[in-house]
């Protein structure tokens, strides 16, 4: 079940990018590649777990919410609320699955 979470994170951060390119593109094309990609760097610097300058709880998961939570309403000012609302309530049980496993220093 541990290893289920763990892909699970890991196709959350993977929709995460889609989500805000999706509402990127219904912007602008501009939106659409610099959004996500702005995302990503900020992940691959902060939490992503071989990254040099990793933050330390609470700031990483506070980062990582509020990732995550940009995603959400992302998807809902694209006129997609019902993924939205899948989409955060899959990041909140794979988080609190993560605290209550002790996943949180490895992911």
């Amino acid at each position: 079940m541990k290893l289920l979470n763990l892909g699970l994170r890991f196709v959350l951060e993977l929709c995460m990018l889609v989500a805000l390119g999706i509402w990127g593109f219904s912007e602008s094309f501009m939106l659409g590649v610099a959004v996500p990609l702005a995302a990503a760097v900020l992940w691959g610097l902060w939490i992503a777990p071989k990254a040099t300058r990793r933050l330390r709880d609470p700031l990483r998961l506070a980062l990582e919410l509020l990732l995550f939570g940009a995603a959400g309403a992302a998807l809902a000012a694209a006129d997609h609320p019902l993924a939205a609302a899948v989409f955060l309530a899959a990041v909140a049980l794979s988080e609190v699955l993560m605290l209550a496993w002790g996943q949180r220093e490895i992911a």
